[in-house]
């Protein structure tokens, strides 16, 4: 997941590209479309393409076992998927799948290797894209052992409303304190992101409901007051 407290590090491939450049580089592959529960990369698979998200949003799982399937990220338009696996470092490390529907275009390796030499601008912001990766995957093993589950489900849910929320909408304009999360997420789901049980999660959930600060409902959950959210993560609150 994209942390917040690393906003630079959310920024997408796609718009970290100069128009000339980003044009050159939509115009390779072969674009593709998936509708909901379309399976997009299959973790294991040996195939050597990039993928790049123009719309949509998709979920990225791996298995741990024959019953075991955790939820690892998600990813939004703009986005890139399978870059180790396109650069020829080893086979695919997760499923990723549509959670709608999505337009992506599938770039092969021997296209993606001569415009990236041919294009440094591309080149560095791949490699920008995969240092700020291992930052967050650094940044999520400290936080799982220095913070309590409260703490870490209220940091996953203003990285969601962050990067995924939509501010409500009141006679007064849009109110940024409050945000519906455009991500659908179960309870596993929510333990999987913040490497709980489902247990623990429901009674986190179930007092932050109690304290106001969000609702949920239906996989649906909305923050009623950001603030208060960005406090219960131990996060700074920008100043207005």
């Amino acid at each position: 997941m994209m942390h917040s407290t690393n906003p630079s590090s959310c920024a997408a491939f796609l718009d970290a590209l100069s128009t000339g450049t980003r044009s050159a580089f939509t115009r390779l592959g072969t674009r593709l479309r998936y509708s909901v529960g379309d399976v997009l990369i299959n973790e294991g698979d040996h195939v050597q393409e990039l993928v790049v998200l123009h719309e949509g949003l998709v979920k990225v799982t791996t298995r741990l076992d024959r019953d075991r399937v955790i939820l690892r990220d998600i990813r939004i338009a703009g986005e890139v998927l399978g870059e180790v696996a396109a650069m020829g470092v080893g086979p695919r490390s997760a499923t990723v799948t549509s959670c709608g529907d999505v337009s992506a275009t599938a770039i092969p390796r021997n296209e993606l290797e001569p415009f990236l030499l041919a294009h440094p601008e591309a080149s560095l912001a791949l490699n920008r894209m995969l240092c700020g990766r291992l930052y967050r995957a650094d940044r999520l093993r400290l936080e799982l052992g220095a913070y309590p589950v409260r703490v870490r489900l209220a940091r996953v849910l203003v990285e969601l409303a962050e990067s995924y929320g939509r501010p409500r909408r009141t006679l007064r304009g849009l109110d940024r304190n409050r945000v519906q999360i455009g991500v659908e997420l179960s309870q596993s789901e929510f333990a999987a992101l913040t490497a709980s049980t489902t247990h623990t999660i429901h009674k986190a959930l179930a007092r932050l409901r109690q304290e106001k600060i969000i609702t949920t409902g239906c996989r649906q959950t909305s923050v009623e007051n950001m603030a208060r959210l960005r406090e219960a993560a131990l996060l700074r609150v920008p100043v207005a």
